[in-house]
């Protein structure tokens, strides 16, 4: 989950060297904190959140093929 997550947000930011996620594991969740450049930050929530949305969506997808529950936290 973290290396996709990571893919997807270098993709979309202009700075790739500042995206960092911190992955949290519990027994039947995980917490993926995505980090990037504060001028970087519109360009991953999109406009009304819309990629951050989608991002979410294809993450949560490929938790599910894990039988894990996953919380993606933009920060």
């Amino acid at each position: 989950m973290k290396k996709l997550l990571e893919d997807i947000a270098k993709s979309l930011v202009d700075n790739p060297d500042m995206v960092d996620v911190k992955e949290i594991n519990g027994e039947t969740s995980i917490i993926l904190e995505l980090k990037v450049a504060p001028e970087d930050m519109g360009k991953v929530i999109g406009k009304q959140g819309r990629i951050a949305k989608a991002i979410r969506t294809v993450v949560k997808a490929a938790a599910m093929k894990a039988n894990k529950r996953v919380v993606v936290e933009i920060i």
